[in-house]
């Protein structure tokens, strides 16, 4: 296992201390949104919160790759790559909903080793770390027991977000679970951290959107994998299965597959 330097941990946290005002200053205010070419939603606080961890990259690691959402590609076939998404969950953002977040990876030779998830609004920072204890606000996060998909509470941002091919085997899932509720985006994965929700599963994500939360859930004693239960890297296929309990991770993939 990777041995994380101190200073990338401190690093990560500044990151996320510079998009706290940017994102503040413009939630729940009425701002423009632009459509990408993909029809997804993107404001100036996404492009501002990302410029200003990109600017304090390249000054401290001027060495390190960036994948961003918003900005693009730097030197990504760098060792350490950060991969940021400044706003997941836009389209909360602009409706004024607090289950966005700021996501801040880093991943050494493609795999993820640090996550946050970053609330402004709530306050709330779940930091995982390759082979520490996640937290919540510097104080531990741990997943919950859950013996079977039958007593899982599952999350998707929105069934619509799933392909032709991709949307029966989420049907399959939501149908066997014991309930399912929607429009999360990160802050689901965080919940799984802290115990409150049993499955997350998604597919169509881009690594900026899964690879944060990798570590946090790990970090928090849940299981997250591609659809096959293999690790995600930054080149998986953008299908996740995120559990609290390995059980309810394995019934899953089976029911996936």
């Amino acid at each position: 296992m990777t041995t994380l330097p101190s200073q990338f941990v401190a690093l990560a946290e500044r990151l996320a201390d510079a998009a706290r005002p940017v994102v503040r200053k413009y939630f729940r205010t009425p701002v423009a949104v632009d459509d990408k070419s993909d029809a997804s939603p993107v404001t100036i606080a996404d492009r501002e919160v990302e410029a200003a961890m990109r600017a304090i990259l390249a000054a401290e690691a001027p060495d390190h790759g960036i994948l961003g959402e918003e900005h693009g590609r730097t030197n990504c076939e760098a060792e350490w790559v950060w991969v940021l998404d400044p706003i997941d969950g836009t389209a909360a953002f602009i409706t004024g909903k607090p289950s966005f977040g700021t996501l801040i990876a880093l991943a050494h030779n493609g795999v993820p080793v640090l996550g946050i998830i970053d609330q402004a609004f709530t306050d709330e920072r779940w930091m995982g770390v390759a082979g520490r204890p996640t937290t919540l606000n510097g104080q531990p996060a741990k997943v919950r027991a859950c013996p079977d998909l039958a007593h899982a509470y599952a999350f998707t941002t929105a069934p619509e977000l799933f392909c032709a091919q991709t949307r029966p085997a989420w049907d399959r899932v939501a149908g066997k679970v014991k309930r399912v509720r929607y429009g999360c985006d990160c802050y689901a994965y965080a919940l799984a951290a802290s115990g409150f929700v049993d499955l997350v599963v998604e597919a169509g994500l881009k690594p900026y959107d899964y690879c944060a939360l990798v570590p946090v859930v790990e970090g928090a004693g849940g299981v997250m994998t591609d659809w096959a239960g293999k690790p995600l890297t930054i080149a998986s296929d953008g299908r996740v299965c995120a559990a609290g309990d390995s059980r309810v991770h394995a019934e899953a993939l089976r029911v996936l597959a």
